[in-house]
């Protein structure tokens, strides 16, 4: 497995027509909806073969640039599960993400989303805490784990 990220601006439409998945069934079309500001996204290859995609958008946790840090968020195609992708790209782009100056990389996962939080282990990240109550899906809503990754955890 050789993993590598592609920055884009958009994502292509094979990843925008793939099935919903039960973590990812927002109620609506991903392109009605408006991005968050600051939305960067990344295609994951495996050598030529389009996996899957990740996004990364700005948190804050105060007035100062110094308290911006980045949430992560990944999806990958149901027959490339459980082959290490989603740890492999999760923490390509950690350590990315770290190389431009981030000092702490977030993700979230549903707490009921087992294999995201085992390849979020893998990939370095830390366990932090619950958020109760914190997304909302067409399901209605939902307690999330919160992770994180920070420079000095490299």
């Amino acid at each position: 497995m050789r993993i590598h990220l592609v920055e884009v601006d958009e994502l292509p439409k094979q990843l925008l027509t793939s099935e919903v998945e039960e973590y990812e069934d927002w109620g609506v079309e991903l392109r009605d909806l408006t991005p968050p500001k600051g939305l960067r996204r990344w295609i994951i290859y495996d050598d030529l073969t389009l996996v899957g995609n990740m996004s990364a958008h700005p948190v804050s946790y105060g007035p100062n640039e110094s308290s911006v840090c980045m949430n992560i968020g990944i999806s990958v195609l149901a027959q490339f599960r459980g082959q290490g992708v989603g740890s492999a790209a999760q923490r390509i782009l950690a350590q990315t993400l770290h190389l431009e100056g981030v000092v702490r990389i977030e993700a979230s996962t549903d707490v009921g989303n087992l294999p995201e939080q085992k390849a979020l282990r893998n990939a370095g990240f830390r366990f932090e805490g619950v958020l109760r109550s914190a997304q909302v899906r067409r399901s209605g809503r939902h307690d999330l784990q919160l992770w994180s990754h920070l420079a000095l955890d490299i």
